[in-house]
């Protein structure tokens, strides 16, 4: 109950236009079975079988038709004049009802479009704000396929399927007393089939739940298939793989297409099994109607006939109503599915009382920080260090040995386990996230341009930004040549994930997108790994001017590019295992020594220093050693 209670809230904001297509759904019903029953003055004018053919006149029944087609037609007078009347008052109850129907179906679109887009909305909502941690255990596709087809199913069930039984419960509450009308006893005889029909479904209802639940996660694991294969293109072209990737996805397809089949088997069920019951009730109403027209003489044939018109009509919203518990079974799954991510926490926020962060005064303070991505299994191991305001620290190692880790915790992208992260004495965790991250540039390997233009993909998650601003960050990262050259200039789009540029012109423009932000503290994460050396060397001239006067944490693997920090930590396994500069480091003959020499096999080890990411003398203003380990580290 929860669930459909929580699922119609969605409908709140839009209470009025929904409760005027519910008063349109009711005067609809009610015009469609009045339409049905008009043929009882019109069998009677046409055979002239007076006011009733039964033995005993229906008093109501006459009162009815005195009050509604007694009002515009005279009953009395020349009979074809009146059948004319009849047939005209047929006409104008047709034209009335369907304005009303295009009424109710236009608002009840309306909300449709409304719920979709409030419920997409929550859902992205939620979902940018979730932290890193969510994404990493959670696929692409799945997201995805829960933002689009999942909504799309619960959409249906909020507003087109409770639209549907609004309008169900009227048609047959508006056959049903138009039926007691005619006859009492004819109508109890048609009620006698229908809890059959309610009660039809209840064994199947756990089965199709869990086989619709199988379904939509099947159908994000197809949407995860696509999105991976499509985003590793390059990888699988280049690996020959294309009939591998076609085997997955046929494999894939397969298992969802023996599941919805199966699925449908059983819901399929619903209508011929409904449609037995409708027909065996039928058939109930023609022997025992026949009985008191013929036997009895309590009915008219007319009425009889007006009757058994209003019971087709009782039977499709009763059949109807009887299917539903299958019908929702997709929606409701939906519902929970969609929920699932809605209800997901969000662990990383503002503490009570968080202050606006506005830089860095002194230092930046990792301190006996441990953590772990899965418990038991830590990835980070009492990690200390500080870095002097305006210093340049590069951590180096073995991939896995937890580098990258160690800067996303200076973003909060992730907590620590243990142990804290300061800046200036102030634990991180209390000054505001937002204003924190904002004081944050990252230039990574792998750039993220959007399907936008080169202007839009600078001045990203900036606003009120000039021109002029763009241009100057541009000309600083060397890429305002290029960007003149491309079809539009600034006004280029990019492509997908700036697929229209190279290598060096994506990393130039994020280089651009961070002297913009101009943030005091700087993360260089493998930016220029993946670069030839024509582009490597442009965007080393391009960072030069960047780094001038921010605390810059520089992760790399090639080492010429680290000489010139001012703190050189080298982690393995998770601890920092050696720091100092390069001279120090390369004296000791530790694992920082063997890595060098690994990858300047046969040149001088003390050779002179070579163009890298650093400007001369960045950051040594002020100090020669940023400070050492934590003593406890």
């Amino acid at each position: 109950m929860k669930l459909y209670l929580r699922i119609l809230s969605y409908l709140r904001p839009y209470r009025w236009v929904f409760s005027a297509a519910v008063a349109a759904t009711f005067v609809f019903a009610a015009l469609d079975a009045f339409s049905l029953w008009l043929l009882i003055p019109f069998l009677r004018t046409l055979f002239g079988t007076g006011e009733t053919g039964a033995d005993e006149p229906n008093e109501l029944l006459e009162w009815v038709v005195d009050h509604t087609v007694g009002l515009f037609v005279d009953m009395t007078g020349d009979p074809l004049q009146a059948i004319q009347g009849i047939i005209l008052f047929i006409l104008v109850v047709f034209l009335v009802k369907n304005v009303f129907d295009w009424v109710r179906q236009y608002l009840v679109a309306w909300v449709e479009q409304g719920v979709t887009r409030d419920l997409r909305n929550e859902v992205y909502r939620h979902l940018v704000d979730l932290d890193l941690a969510f994404f990493g255990r959670t696929r692409v596709g799945q997201i995805v396929s829960r933002l689009t087809h999942d909504v799309e199913q619960l959409r249906t069930l909020v507003t087109k399927e409770v639209a549907k039984i609004i309008s169900s419960v009227f048609e047959f509450l508006a056959a049903v007393t138009l039926m007691l009308i005619i006859s009492w006893k004819l109508t109890l005889a048609a009620f006698v089939v229908l809890p059959g029909v309610f009660l039809l479904w209840g064994p199947f209802l756990k089965k199709l739940r869990r086989g619709d639940r199988k379904i939509l996660n099947l159908a994000g694991d197809v949407h995860s298939h696509i999105q991976e294969t499509l985003s590793g293109i390059r990888l699988v072209k280049s690996s020959s793989a294309e009939e591998f990737e076609k085997r997955r996805f046929s494999e894939l397809t397969g298992r969802y297409f023996r599941r919805f089949i199966r699925t449908e088997r059983l819901r399929a069920l619903s209508s011929p099994l409904t449609e037995m019951v409708g027909a065996l009730g039928t058939v109930l109403l023609l022997w025992y109607g026949a009985h008191l027209v013929l036997v009895g003489g309590e009915l008219g044939g007319e009425d009889f006939i007006g009757f058994l018109a209003l019971s087709m009509k009782l039977y499709s919203p009763a059949k109807y109503l009887g299917k539903l518990p299958a019908i929702l079974q997709p929606g409701l799954v939906a519902g929970e599915r969609v929920f699932e991510f809605l209800d997901a926490p969000i662990e990383i926020g503002d503490r009570e009382g968080a202050r606006t962060f506005t830089g860095v005064e002194r230092e930046i303070a990792y301190e006996n920080v441990w953590f772990s991505y899965r418990e038991g299994a830590p990835v980070l191991r009492d990690i200390s260090f500080r870095v002097p305001k305006g210093s340049v620290v590069a951590l180096v190692g073995p991939s896995g040995a937890g580098k990258t880790t160690v800067v996303d915790l200076l973003g909060r992208f992730y907590e620590p386990s243990a142990g804290r992260i300061a800046i200036d004495g102030t634990d991180i965790r209390d000054f505001e996230l937002r204003t924190l991250r904002d004081e944050l540039g990252v230039v990574s390997q792998e750039t993220v341009l959007f399907h936008d233009t080169v202007r839009a993909n600078i001045c990203y998650g900036m606003h009120d930004v000039t021109d002029e601003e763009v241009e100057r960050a541009a000309r600083a990262a060397f890429a305002h040549e290029f960007v003149l050259e491309l079809e539009a200039g600034y006004e280029t789009v990019v492509g997908e994930r700036g697929t229209q540029l190279s290598g060096g012109q994506r990393q130039r423009i994020a280089i651009a997108r961070a002297v913009l932000r101009d943030p005091p503290i700087l993360i260089l994460d493998e930016a220029t790994s993946a670069l030839d050396t024509e582009s490597e060397r442009l965007v080393q001239r391009a960072m030069e001017g960047l780094l001038e006067g921010r605390t810059v944490f520089v992760i790399a693997h090639r080492l010429s590019t680290v000489q010139r920090a001012d703190l050189i930590l080298v982690l393995r396994e998770g601890r920092i295992q050696e720091e100092g500069t390069h001279g120090d480091l390369l004296e000791k003959g530790g694992l920082y020594r063997r890595l060098y020499e690994l990858q300047f096999a046969g040149s001088e080890l003390e050779s002179p220093e070579p163009e890298g990411v650093f400007p001369s003398g960045a950051g040594r203003a002020g100090t020669t050693s940023p400070g050492g380990r934590d003593p406890r580290g």
